[in-house]
């Protein structure tokens, strides 16, 4: 099963994830991190659910790495 980062139902803290800062969003440049922070409220977005992770960087979720991964 993949899991997609434009559903906030997949997103918990504590997972790691890639995301794409916001000054990234041209080069689509991905930043790995763990979830600190979900700051989407809606239950899906099209760009991915907008998250901080423990590093303090803010950006948008495009893969959700396997545990092990």
């Amino acid at each position: 099963m993949s899991l997609n980062g434009q559903q906030r139902a997949n997103i918990r803290p504590g997972l790691t994830v890639d995301i794409v800062l916001k000054q990234d969003q041209a080069t689509g440049r991905l930043t790995r991190g763990v979830v600190k922070d979900i700051l989407t409220n809606s239950p899906n977005h099209p760009h991915g659910i907008k998250v901080r992770l423990q590093s303090g960087d803010v950006g948008r979720v495009k893969a959700i790495i396997p545990e092990g991964g």
